[in-house]
């Protein structure tokens, strides 16, 4: 099996407050937008995040996942000052004794987003 790329899809109760969250903190772009049906399509660089409304067949309360999204980057120290006073923070800059420097937030809809720079 050869995969060619993972999409996540994470459902959000407010497409308009994701994409602005998204692209005024983070730098995505939003590529594609169904307002009628309900999703959206964001893109940075090589990564992609579908957001979509819910499927009315399923439960949805508020937004669960028991996982976190982890963005190797590059320059986290540049990225950390740019939002650090804009977003909610999970916890602060911090260097890992397994060679790693990382941070993570929570976006607008509670999602944990970590981001890590390898320092090896």
């Amino acid at each position: 099996m050869r995969i060619n790329s993972l999409s996540p899809i994470i459902y959000v109760t407010n497409i308009e407050e994701t994409i602005d969250f998204y692209d005024k903190i983070l730098g995505f772009k939003c590529q594609n937008y169904d307002e009628s049906k309900g999703w959206a399509i964001l893109k940075l660089a090589q990564v992609e995040i579908m957001i979509s409304k819910p499927n009315e067949k399923l439960y949805f309360e508020k937004p669960i996942f028991t996982g976190s999204f982890y963005f190797n980057i590059q320059n986290i120290d540049e990225l950390w000052n740019e939002i650090k006073n804009n977003v909610s923070v999970c916890y602060p800059l911090e260097v890992f004794d397994y060679g790693m420097k990382e941070f993570a937030i929570n976006d607008n809809n509670g999602y944990l987003l970590q981001f890590g720079q390898d320092l090896n």
